[in-house]
């Protein structure tokens, strides 16, 4: 897949992610795709933004890399972190810049 951007994700918001642990899935939906702060390098190659993916699953999966698949975008890896959890589950997050 080309440079993830913003725009990939954007209409991806409220569509399921698969994420891969080796036999099995944890099913995630994308709840945000947000745009992060002003691009504060000169030549970067994308402006910064950040995804959170909501599970229903009351496990904590580790911070790490992923392998997550889309019906718009395909099989990507992605970092993880767990950053919230409330009655509906895990929150996990996904910084690009």
């Amino acid at each position: 897949m080309e440079f993830l951007t913003l725009q990939n994700f954007a209409g991806c918001v409220g569509q399921a992610f698969d994420l891969s642990l080796g036999e099995s899935t944890v099913p995630l939906t994308l709840a945000e795709a947000t745009p992060g702060g002003p691009q504060i390098m000169p030549g970067m190659r994308r402006a910064p933004f950040s995804l959170l993916f909501r599970s229903h699953s009351a496990i904590v999966l580790p911070q790490q890399i992923y392998r997550v698949k889309n019906v718009s975008l395909g099989a990507l890896e992605i970092f993880l972190v767990p950053v919230a959890r409330d009655k509906q589950g895990i929150v996990y997050q996904a910084v690009f810049n």
